[in-house]
């Protein structure tokens, strides 16, 4: 994450110099964290948002305040997240309507800070703000409004990358029109890192380096990882998993009113609400104590996060187990 800002503030820089190379002055004014105008460049965020923990990403992260409280930040814009509602048939218009006002929102964020805006950034689907998602017109539409005005689209996968959702990319399912500058990864991946395009790869050697770069074991890893998701068709699977998993938290839903709400999931990579977090955190312990091992994201929301080889028999038991304690 702290590479994929620091490429898109590269490129705004050199954009702004017209490509030519930095002035001693430039050089000088560096050294005492003092470059006019490059201090005041902005990446735009959205509530809810969780991009890590390191000093830079944390700035654009806004899940929870204990995450941020007493640490120095930036002054950088944040934008409401739709955070559509399920089921989506019965809030389609509400949720149209929220996705139109963070559009909105984005873009006066934008106005706001003319040639300041070196980047959104923005989760699939965010997993600390407890498991909220949008339609894939909203992302398609961050797309080109980015694309327009020049600023790079960062699709954080850091949670959804690896094959959660069904497919190795979450942001693959949206159709854009043009694909996300910069992705960045970690987790199911094995290591952390971003790919982009090539005008965001900074020219200069080493401008992108640390104690951590590169890593051929968990390369070699990955790789392996990689040939048996292929061989066992462990996308396929969670898939289709996905769709039992989600359609018997719906039922749930509708069969345990008081207690379940607003299942959702693409993939495995699902989640369901509880009436307010105290319930919620009830509800893990009875499921941890019944041998089911979920999360808590969000202020009451229980989300699955299963391995690939999570299968049907496993989905099916799951959601005996989570009856068990709705009832």
């Amino acid at each position: 994450m702290e590479n994929a800002l620091k490429a898109a503030f590269i490129r705004l820089a050199r954009r702004r110099r017209g490509g030519a190379q930095p002035s001693d002055g430039d050089l000088a004014a560096c050294m005492l964290n003092r470059q006019p105008g490059v201090n005041a460049f902005k990446v735009i965020s959205f509530e809810g948002g969780f991009h890590g923990r390191s000093m830079g990403a944390l700035s654009a992260t806004r899940s929870k305040p204990i995450h941020k409280l007493d640490i120095p930040a930036f002054d950088w814009p944040v934008v409401p997240f739709p955070a559509n509602q399920f089921p989506e048939a019965e809030h389609a218009e509400q949720n149209r309507a929220a996705e139109a006002r963070s559009l909105e929102a984005v873009k006066a964020a934008i106005d706001a800070h003319p040639d300041e805006v070196a980047a959104l950034i923005v989760e699939p689907i965010q997993g600390e703000g407890g498991d909220r998602h949008a339609s894939p017109a909203f992302f398609q539409a961050l797309r080109r409004l980015t694309a327009e005005r020049g600023v790079a689209f960062v699709v954080d996968e850091v949670q959804t990358c690896g094959g959660g959702t069904g497919v190795l990319w979450a942001h693959e399912a949206w159709d854009l029109p043009e694909p996300p500058d910069m992705v960045t990864f970690s987790k199911k991946m094995q290591l952390g890192g971003f790919y982009c395009r090539e005008e965001l790869a900074p020219v200069e050697a080493l401008r992108l380096f640390s104690t951590w770069l590169g890593d051929p074991l968990r390369g070699a890893q990955l790789e392996v990882i990689l040939e048996v998701i292929e061989r066992d068709r462990l996308l396929e699977n969670t898939r289709a998993t996905g769709e039992r998993l989600v359609a018997g938290l719906e039922d749930l839903c509708r069969r345990y009113p008081g207690v379940l709400s607003g299942a959702r999931g693409i993939g495995t990579f699902a989640a369901v609400d509880f009436p307010h977090a105290a319930r919620r955190d009830a509800a893990l312990t009875a499921l941890r104590n019944r041998g089911l091992e979920v999360g808590g994201s969000g202020d009451r929301t229980l989300r699955f996060r299963p391995a690939l080889v999570f299968a049907l028999r496993h989905a099916a038991e799951a959601l005996d187990v989570l009856e068990s304690v709705c009832k």
